[in-house]
């Protein structure tokens, strides 16, 4: 097998940014649950999280005839076939439409006050397992999408690695950036919401197409930057700044 041609080349630069793409709600997610550990574990949370993700996706592209036998309807409801990975994507969604939703409360009835306001109330193992459960759901799709896109399964291994290295090297910036300011961590919030429902959606064999999401989330973002634009030269905004500076 010659691994270094132009269409392997090709596949693995596009396969790359597509799991990029892909996993951003995952790192997301990480970022959202590491917040609730103490400050000295979350950084090692986030760490761990990309770990087990990484593990996950070689592990199930190694699996190739697993992932295809869970096409195979193991039980009807009605005229409904529910399959392995049909069960995985309904208890994912509804995992993470009732996950979002909790965190989304604690934000709005003011439960959390501060910048890291609610970090240590968690451990590193419950948050460990709670995100290895969810990377498995995660990982389906970027499984699914190597898969369509790539024929060697080098090429597919490699481009995961890739992704989760420039995740790992990203996630504490955008960990950051999410917990730094309140309504992008609601945004996000919102956005894991709009992810459980379409994983609910699909494993119930309808489809909202994805470029749909894609490009109602992008155009929150686009909205939010402005938004934050917008805050930045608000005189409270200023004024906040100024005594920020005095103190230090």
């Amino acid at each position: 097998m010659e691994l270094f041609t132009l269409e392997n080349l090709i596949a693995l630069l596009t396969l790359t940014i597509l799991e990029i793409v892909l996993g951003i709600d995952n790192i997301v997610f990480i970022s959202i649950l590491s917040d609730k550990l103490p400050a000295k574990d979350q950084a090692k949370g986030r760490q761990l999280g990309l770990a087990i993700a990484l593990i996950t996706r070689i592990l199930l592209l190694l699996s190739l005839s697993w992932i295809i036998k869970l096409e195979e309807p193991l039980f009807h409801i009605l005229e409904l076939g529910i399959s392995g990975r049909d069960l995985i994507l309904l208890i994912g969604g509804i995992f993470l439409i009732a996950k979002s939703t909790m965190e989304i409360h604690d934000k709005l009835e003011g439960k959390e006050h501060g910048e890291h306001a609610g970090a240590g109330k968690a451990t590193l193992a419950g948050t460990i397992i709670q995100i290895g459960l969810l990377d498995i759901v995660f990982s389906i799709d970027s499984v699914i999408t190597a898969v369509g896109m790539a024929k060697e399964i080098i090429v597919m291994v490699l481009a995961v690695v890739i992704a989760v290295a420039i995740m790992l090297l990203s996630s504490g910036a955008i960990s950051d950036f999410v917990n730094k300011h309140p309504t992008v961590k609601v945004l996000a919030l919102s956005f894991l919401l709009l992810i459980g429902t379409s994983l609910l959606v699909e494993g119930l064999h309808q489809e909202i197409p994805k470029g749909y999401i894609y490009f109602a989330m992008a155009f929150s973002v686009f909205v939010e930057l402005v938004n934050m634009k917008i805050r930045e030269g608000s005189p409270v905004h200023l004024k906040h700044k100024f005594e920020e500076e005095n103190k230090a």
